[in-house]
């Protein structure tokens, strides 16, 4: 049910009126009301004046409803795509720092501490959310590229590469912090 839809419902409801009352009252057709209470239609207008004339609520009110709700969902879209540009980031980072065979040990070092640094500043920026939340949004990246690399490669090529390039510790060290963070980050209430 749409948040007009819904809006129009209750007020109806807490005034005690049945959909025909409402559709008498307001000289709006019956069947009007019922596809505006079912989101099958969204009064505009004439319509909606007469309702919430009626209903006694604000015309104002109900159009703000409207506008947080596409608001919500372009919230939801722009979220969405940085969740995937920073999950790309992520493991593009560590990919380039242990991924050839020949990387050197400080190189190897700065993905150890990086797979310990960046999940500890994502948990320090979402404490409010549960761990298993945290992990599907910040490791999802992760989660694919193991999955690719066990496709690709079979279970024993892809130990092999992932303990010889240092991804697979680093791996762990990422997704323990994530989820253990609360352990290490004593926050002050």
């Amino acid at each position: 049910m749409s948040y007009i839809g819904k809006k129009i419902s209750e007020a109806r409801k807490l005034k005690g009126f049945t959909q025909e009352e409402l559709a008498e009252l307001s000289k709006v057709n019956l069947r009007t009301i019922q596809r505006i209470e079912n989101n099958n239609n969204e009064p505009r207008g004439k319509t909606l004046e007469l309702i919430c004339e009626v209903l006694q609520i604000d015309k104002g009110e109900l159009q703000d409803l409207k506008t947080s709700e596409n608001n919500r969902i372009g919230a939801f879209v722009v979220n969405a795509i940085f969740l995937i540009l920073l999950n790309l980031a992520i493991a593009l980072a560590f990919s380039y720092m242990v991924t050839p065979i020949e990387a050197s040990a400080n190189s190897k070092f700065g993905a150890v501490l990086l797979s310990f640094f960046m999940p500890f500043t994502i948990f320090y920026y979402t404490q409010n959310m549960t761990a298993t939340e945290r992990i599907f949004k910040f490791g999802i990246c992760w989660m694919i590229y193991l999955t690719t690399l066990l496709f690709a490669q079979g279970f024993r090529a892809a130990l092999g590469i992932g303990f010889r390039t240092w991804i697979f510790p680093c791996i762990l060290i990422y997704f323990g912090v994530l989820f253990y963070g609360k352990v290490l980050f004593k926050s002050e209430k």
